[in-house]
């Protein structure tokens, strides 16, 4: 028999979220239109008055403010007929640098049903999706994603958490950045520590390329560079640091890449690893952080480790018990948790 009350709250509960899938190109349209941007910089506005900020129709720009004050990202002054975006909505929507700037997400969603034709096939193939196979717009947007993490904690907690590694970077130390995408992490340390050497390798040709182009852009070029290389096969020989951010658990094989790295370090090295926030049980992982994250595995992580060598697919909720477990097995003696944020861990190895 169904209970009325259950199915009310879980019509409720399915109504938010096409709400927010429905959402998903508004939001994108208000990042690359500006709208977002000129309402911050500008305060309070009608619609003819966003219109003339942003060169966009009157009647488009009302029907996207109707909406966006629905989903309440914007609050409407019905008095004034103006419409603003508060402080805490502008760090989700309008700043870049914010450790909570989410467009990046929003940008990721569109990837993933890009994605579902060949994920779907994957489904009953159980075949992997390559990386370079996968949506084109992919390479971006995960950079686009995880780089308001790194800006915001890298360098002021990350690394500090970790054992001697920032003492060592400012007096000079040689790093790999491995599964370095754009080159975001790698830029952002590089930027913090002059003193110190930078090498980012990636197995995916075109963001090595603009990983490059962006080492240029930032002034790095000096002590950065990129080149393309595999995680069990990175060239490499003392190193005092190597990095891998947010790409062990989408490798086919971390336990390969874990022995390999250990052959790369000093014997008073630091492996940091940074992976997605999870728990070692599903039940501890039913939140809306994991929520994100087990369908960007399913559609981005799995499908990229099942199409490599071995295909442990680890999966981004493959948790800390299971990911130490692979560090171990490829050499190294000392396993611990640094630090967390709310989206991520911060692991380091000692050999």
């Amino acid at each position: 028999m169904v209970d009325e009350t259950k199915l009310n709250q879980f019509i409720g509960k399915i109504l938010g979220d096409l709400g927010g899938a429905f959402s998903v190109p508004m939001v994108r349209m208000g990042d690359k239109l500006g709208l977002y941007k000129a309402l911050r910089e500008h305060g309070p506005m009608t619609p003819n008055e966003l219109a003339a900020k942003t060169k966009v129709a009157e009647r488009y720009a009302r029907e996207w403010l109707s909406h966006q004050a629905s989903s309440g990202y914007l609050e409407y002054d019905p008095a004034a007929g103006k419409f603003a975006l508060p402080p805490e909505q502008a760090m989700v929507f309008a700043d870049v640098d914010s450790p909570v700037y989410l467009q990046g997400a929003f940008d990721l969603a569109v990837t993933m049903t890009e994605n579902q034709p060949k994920v779907e096939a994957a489904f009953r193939s159980g075949k992997g999706v390559g990386w370079g196979d996968q949506a084109p717009c992919l390479f971006c947007t995960v950079g686009r994603f995880f780089r308001p993490g790194y800006h915001n904690n890298l360098v002021a907690s990350w690394l500090p958490a970790l054992d001697g590694v920032s003492a060592k970077l400012e007096r000079g130390a040689t790093v790999a950045d491995v599964g370095c995408g754009h080159g975001f992490s790698t830029i952002i340390m590089a930027k913090a520590y002059p003193k110190s050497t930078f090498v980012g390798y990636d197995f995916h040709p075109a963001s090595v390329e603009q990983a490059r182009v962006h080492a240029e852009q930032h002034g790095v070029t000096a002590n950065t560079k990129f080149e393309v290389a595999l995680a069990k096969e990175f060239p490499g020989k003392g190193l005092d640091l190597v990095t891998f951010f947010d790409c062990l658990h989408d490798m086919g094989d971390p336990v390969g890449a874990a022995r390999h790295v250990r052959q790369t370090l000093k014997p008073d090295g630091s492996w940091m690893i940074v992976e997605p926030a999870a728990g070692d049980r599903l039940e501890d992982n039913l939140n809306p952080v994991s929520r994100m994250y087990y369908a960007g595995s399913t559609m981005i992580c799995i499908p990229t480790s099942l199409d490599q060598p071995v295909g442990a697919a680890f999966g981004a909720q493959a948790g800390y018990a299971k990911l130490s477990s692979a560090i171990t097995e490829g050499g190294f003696s000392k396993v611990r948790k640094a630090t967390d944020t709310p989206f991520n861990m911060i692991l380091e190895a000692r050999p």
